[in-house]
């Protein structure tokens, strides 16, 4: 275990606001979280890769940053390989690891950002598959009384970019370790969603493997994107909202080109950044932040802003979006 006070959390947030705390304690193994419960050093919050939150003021806590590593095959059959990943690993390293040992079933979500922990509490997902496809299991410790758990997929209640991680349990728990349950070939690919068939059609590819899918979905990532690195942000802000099949057609009275997906026999799935975008928003820009120039479902920060200037442009957004549609669009993004 490693403390340091007055350490900047500005390399701990894609976004990379400045923003103060009690202290920063890297967690390399479970002994060290039971290390901090025993010397009481509380309260605590907990960064992975820092990919999916705002941080909008100072912090009274202690951070606690997820950095226990590994990547371990610990069973197999004809068909599956089931993999325990540390919860400090970086997800895409893990997707590269996998698509090294042609293992498949997650290689649609190449190139997400973050860390393996915050991958089940978030159910990252993208292009048409999420990661509970493939969970197992995780295991946990709770920051209240230092006890093991490990959760099965029901006990994690998944949804569309939640978890119990993010509701009932939130900050509750430290997730130390996740188990997918990976393909061994032939794979089962998923193509439909998105431009990677396109791509994969533009580069005469007629029988794409993993790696090829990978390929095409960190190009449709890099395209539309940008790079945390260059411009501070979180990926996408909000969730892309489920409506009614009635509130659907009546809204393409007005706005006949309105994309949708099927959710159920009464519900359908619109793009958010499809709504912010005819809301106007695309391009624009609010004190150090502003909406993606490529990307409206994107808010980026130029340098030198506040975390509280990304959610007033969120509110703003919202209000917009709530006026035009007659929609809410909720926040994917954690907001501290």
């Amino acid at each position: 275990m490693d403390s340091k006070n007055n350490i900047s959390l500005k390399p701990f947030n894609t976004f990379g606001f400045e923003v103060r705390h009690r202290g920063l304690i890297t967690i390399h193994d479970e002994n060290d979280i039971k290390d901090c419960l025993k010397n009481q050093i509380t309260p605590f919050k907990i960064i992975g890769g820092g990919s999916n939150i705002l941080l909008t003021r100072d912090i009274d806590a202690y951070v606690l940053h997820n950095a226990i590593k590994g990547i371990q095959i610990v069973k197999e059959d004809d068909r599956h390989v089931w993999v325990t990943i540390g919860g400090g690993e970086l997800w895409h390293d893990f997707m590269l690891w996998s698509i090294d040992k042609n293992l498949g079933g997650l290689e649609n979500l190449s190139l997400i950002p973050g860390s393996v922990g915050a991958a089940p509490m978030q159910n990252i997902g993208a292009y048409g598959v999420e990661q509970d496809a493939c969970f197992e299991y995780l295991d946990a410790i709770c920051l209240e009384d230092g006890e093991w758990t490990r959760f099965d997929k029901t006990a994690c209640a998944f949804g569309y970019r939640e978890s119990v991680f993010k509701s009932t349990l939130k900050d509750q728990f430290f997730i130390t370790r996740v188990t997918y349950r990976l393909d061994k070939p032939p794979h089962q690919l998923h193509l439909s969603y998105g431009a990677i068939q396109d791509i994969l059609t533009s580069q005469n590819i007629t029988q794409p493997t993993i790696h090829d899918v990978s390929a095409a979905v960190i190009q449709i990532r890099q395209s539309k994107l940008p790079d945390p690195k260059e411009l501070g942000n979180a990926g996408s802000f909000f969730k892309n909202p489920v409506i009614s099949k009635v509130l659907y057609q009546s809204l393409t009275n007005d706005f006949p080109a309105l994309p949708h997906y099927p959710v159920s026999d009464t519900h359908v799935k619109v793009p958010a950044g499809w709504l912010i975008e005819h809301c106007h928003f695309k391009g624009k820009s609010y004190k150090h932040v502003g909406v993606h120039k490529n990307q409206a479902l994107v808010i980026v920060h130029y340098g030198h802003g506040e975390g509280h200037e990304v959610l007033e442009l969120a509110q703003q957004i919202q209000t917009r979006v709530r006026d035009t549609f007659g929609i809410d669009i909720i926040p994917e993004v954690n907001i501290w």
